[in-house]
Protein backbone atom coordinates (compact mmCIF):
# COMPACT_ATOMS: atom_id res chain seq x y z
CA UNK A 1 0.00 0.00 0.00
CA UNK A 2 0.96 3.31 -0.86
CA UNK A 3 0.80 6.68 1.23
CA UNK A 4 -0.30 9.90 -0.25
CA UNK A 5 2.16 12.66 -0.15
CA UNK A 6 0.10 16.26 2.06
CA UNK A 7 2.94 18.27 -0.18
CA UNK A 8 2.51 20.10 -2.92
CA UNK A 9 4.48 18.96 -6.24
CA UNK A 10 7.45 21.50 -5.98
CA UNK A 11 7.73 24.33 -8.68
CA UNK A 12 4.38 23.92 -9.83
CA UNK A 13 2.03 26.73 -7.83
CA UNK A 14 4.95 29.37 -7.28
CA UNK A 15 6.45 30.95 -3.83
CA UNK A 16 4.33 30.25 -1.23
CA UNK A 17 2.77 33.43 1.11
CA UNK A 18 5.01 32.50 4.10
CA UNK A 19 8.14 32.77 1.99
CA UNK A 20 7.43 36.13 0.16
CA UNK A 21 6.66 37.28 3.92
CA UNK A 22 9.94 36.09 5.15
CA UNK A 23 11.91 37.75 2.28
CA UNK A 24 10.18 40.84 2.74
CA UNK A 25 10.61 40.93 6.82
CA UNK A 26 14.21 40.07 5.92
CA UNK A 27 14.53 43.35 3.79
CA UNK A 28 12.51 45.48 5.92
CA UNK A 29 15.13 44.45 9.02
CA UNK A 30 17.97 44.73 6.71
CA UNK A 31 17.13 48.12 6.00
CA UNK A 32 15.79 49.32 9.73
CA UNK A 33 18.87 47.88 11.22
CA UNK A 34 21.17 50.20 8.28
CA UNK A 35 18.92 52.92 9.31
CA UNK A 36 19.60 52.47 13.07
CA UNK A 37 23.44 52.31 12.61
CA UNK A 38 23.64 55.51 10.58
CA UNK A 39 21.47 57.12 13.63
CA UNK A 40 23.87 55.85 15.84
CA UNK A 41 26.96 56.93 14.76
CA UNK A 42 25.90 60.38 13.10
CA UNK A 43 25.21 61.09 17.23
CA UNK A 44 28.12 59.59 18.16
CA UNK A 45 29.90 61.89 15.86
CA UNK A 46 28.52 64.72 16.43
CA UNK A 47 28.94 64.51 20.41
CA UNK A 48 32.54 63.96 20.11
CA UNK A 49 32.70 66.44 17.69
CA UNK A 50 30.71 69.09 18.75
CA UNK A 51 32.46 68.92 22.33
CA UNK A 52 34.79 72.03 21.95
CA UNK A 53 35.19 72.14 25.78
CA UNK A 54 35.75 69.29 28.11
CA UNK A 55 36.41 69.65 32.11
CA UNK A 56 37.05 67.16 34.76
CA UNK A 57 37.24 68.07 38.66
CA UNK A 58 40.33 66.66 40.02
CA UNK A 59 40.08 67.24 43.66
CA UNK A 60 37.88 69.08 46.01
CA UNK A 61 38.26 70.44 49.44
CA UNK A 62 35.06 70.94 51.89
CA UNK A 63 34.65 73.52 54.35
CA UNK A 64 31.36 74.40 56.01
CA UNK A 65 30.17 77.72 53.27
CA UNK A 66 31.91 76.48 50.25
CA UNK A 67 33.80 73.79 48.44
CA UNK A 68 37.11 74.53 46.81
CA UNK A 69 37.47 72.72 43.46
CA UNK A 70 40.56 71.65 41.40
CA UNK A 71 39.05 72.05 37.60
CA UNK A 72 40.79 71.15 34.50
CA UNK A 73 39.93 72.30 31.52
CA UNK A 74 40.76 71.15 27.82
CA UNK A 75 39.42 73.77 24.95
CA UNK A 76 40.06 74.89 21.52
CA UNK A 77 42.53 77.91 21.49
CA UNK A 78 39.42 80.12 19.85
CA UNK A 79 36.75 79.19 22.40
CA UNK A 80 35.33 81.04 25.41
CA UNK A 81 32.82 79.73 27.47
CA UNK A 82 31.80 78.22 31.11
CA UNK A 83 31.82 75.19 32.98
CA UNK A 84 28.80 74.59 35.89
CA UNK A 85 29.77 72.81 39.13
CA UNK A 86 27.57 72.01 41.90
CA UNK A 87 27.50 70.49 45.68
CA UNK A 88 24.92 68.11 47.35
CA UNK A 89 24.50 67.50 51.02
CA UNK A 90 24.78 64.50 52.53
CA UNK A 91 21.29 64.05 51.51
CA UNK A 92 21.67 64.78 48.13
CA UNK A 93 19.85 68.27 48.10
CA UNK A 94 21.53 70.78 46.54
CA UNK A 95 23.37 73.43 48.12
CA UNK A 96 25.34 75.11 45.71
CA UNK A 97 25.66 75.58 41.86
CA UNK A 98 27.67 78.27 40.08
CA UNK A 99 28.81 78.51 36.16
CA UNK A 100 32.92 79.20 36.03
CA UNK A 101 33.98 81.25 32.91
CA UNK A 102 37.24 80.46 30.84
CA UNK A 103 38.50 82.40 27.84
CA UNK A 104 41.50 83.47 26.24
CA UNK A 105 43.86 81.77 23.83
CA UNK A 106 45.09 78.70 26.40
CA UNK A 107 44.00 75.25 25.56
CA UNK A 108 44.48 73.61 29.08
CA UNK A 109 43.33 75.67 32.21
CA UNK A 110 44.02 74.20 35.49
CA UNK A 111 41.90 76.58 38.09
CA UNK A 112 40.83 76.27 41.37
CA UNK A 113 37.48 77.77 41.53
CA UNK A 114 35.32 77.72 45.23
CA UNK A 115 31.58 76.98 45.12
CA UNK A 116 30.00 79.11 47.60
CA UNK A 117 27.34 76.78 49.28
CA UNK A 118 24.47 77.60 52.01
CA UNK A 119 25.10 74.76 54.48
CA UNK A 120 28.00 72.12 54.54
CA UNK A 121 28.45 70.32 51.15
CA UNK A 122 29.67 67.00 50.44
CA UNK A 123 30.49 66.75 46.77
CA UNK A 124 32.17 69.03 43.72
CA UNK A 125 29.95 67.75 40.36
CA UNK A 126 31.07 69.50 37.39
CA UNK A 127 26.91 69.19 35.15
CA UNK A 128 29.03 70.08 32.43
CA UNK A 129 30.57 73.07 30.23
CA UNK A 130 29.45 75.23 27.21
CA UNK A 131 30.78 77.08 24.71
CA UNK A 132 29.70 80.51 24.32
Amino acid sequence: MSTASTQLPEGRYGRSADARADRTLKIAGAVLGAALVVLVAWFGYHYVAGSRISAEVIKFELSDRSVEAHLEVRKDADVDGYCTLRSQDETGKEVGRADFRFDGDATRIDEVVTLRTTAPGTTAELMGCHAG
